[in-house]
């Protein structure tokens, strides 16, 4: 049995949806505090299966030995935790405490049960302002802002673990880039709180009519068309890459690092003409000044994960848009 953290979410759902397709059982632990209890009932009619929820928080040390314990778990996906650059700048001890605390709490817990496998949600962030592209495993960790930091903590975590107790733990540190696109069913997908922080729920609001226009943040970047260059993966393409990850973890002892990514960059306003050739609507925008902190280009070299995992993406970003536009356009949503 597998236990996922964060299983509501955007990525932890899409990941349960691609566990009952490979038929992994599995258990999810949320707080919801970034995702609704209706996706749970969502994911039930996509997978005709019915889920098991522990309704709780990662950092609560007893409830999750008790979670591994009782539900015989033998494996953990680990979602749960927050995202928001912005918010961690505004708010670094929220992001530490949850982020790395939670991380400490949930693998000393399953170092006491005897569970020593584990899946993490990383980031691309670890890599911070690359000197160049296509990124690598090897490239220099240097994150420039406190979410960034502590999922860089939490994977220093893993790797000091692993050397502690050589041959013991069986770890993987996923580093995603960008994840858009929803489930094909249109029935879970991204569903961000209040203002979305990311580009295409953003795209995808306007183009619904909900938000006036899009603030494209730099135009004069030494991109070729002077907006912020980016690799997006498709949710349901990232969500089977932990099935792989899961899978080699079951013959290879020790710590496996890896890129999920499609190592292919695109732009700002390329994402936004995709989306208005999946849409059929425009989706107006403006070019305002650079965020702080924003790069101009950086996408993955994920061929460690082809290598190693016998894993590539597949959906290109016209099938992302298309599955967004569903989604956006879906009543599932409005549950």
């Amino acid at each position: 049995m597998i236990l996922v953290t964060g299983g509501a979410g955007f990525i932890g759902s899409h990941t349960c949806a691609a566990l009952s397709e490979q038929g992994l059982p599995y258990v999810v632990l949320d707080n919801f505090c970034n995702s609704k209890p209706s996706v749970l009932e969502r994911l039930a009619r996509i997978t005709g299966q019915r889920l098991t929820l522990i309704e709780g928080d990662v950092r609560d040390g007893a409830l999750v030995s008790r979670v591994l314990r009782e539900h015989g778990i033998t494996a953990v996906i680990h979602f749960a935790g927050l995202k928001a650059v912005g918010e961690s700048v505004a708010d670094p001890l929220k992001y530490y405490d949850t982020n790395v605390a939670g991380t400490v709490t949930l693998l000393s817990a399953m170092r006491a049960a005897g569970v020593r496998t584990m899946v993490f949600s990383s980031s691309a962030t670890v890599y911070g302002d690359p000197v160049g592209s296509p990124i690598r495993e090897d490239a220099a960790l240097q994150p420039t802002n406190p979410y960034g930091h502590s999922k860089l903590m939490a994977e220093q975590l893993m790797a000091d673990l692993d050397r502690s107790e050589p041959g013991q733990w069986r770890l993987a540190r996923l580093r995603y880039f960008n994840p858009v696109g929803a489930h094909a069913s249109g029935l879970i997908g991204e569903d961000p709180q209040d203002v979305p922080n990311n580009l295409m729920p953003y795209v995808a609001q306007v183009a619904a009519g909900t938000r006036k226009e899009l603030s494209v943040f730099g135009g004069d970047y030494a991109t070729a068309d002077g907006t912020g260059v980016r690799d997006y993966i498709h949710v349901s393409d990232l969500a089977e890459g932990h099935v792989a990850a899961l899978r080699y973890l079951q013959d290879h002892a020790g710590l496996l690092t890896v890129n999920l990514g499609t190592g292919e960059p695109v732009s700002v306003l390329q994402m936004v003409k995709a989306f208005e050739r999946a849409s059929g609507v425009p989706v107006p925008y403006r070019i305002v000044d650079r965020r702080p902190g924003d790069v101009a280009a950086y996408w993955a070299d994920p061929d460690t994960a082809a290598r190693l995992l016998g894993w590539k993406t597949s959906r290109n970003v016209d099938q992302m848009c298309a599955d967004v536009w569903r989604w956006q356009n879906g009543e599932a949503r409005r549950l």
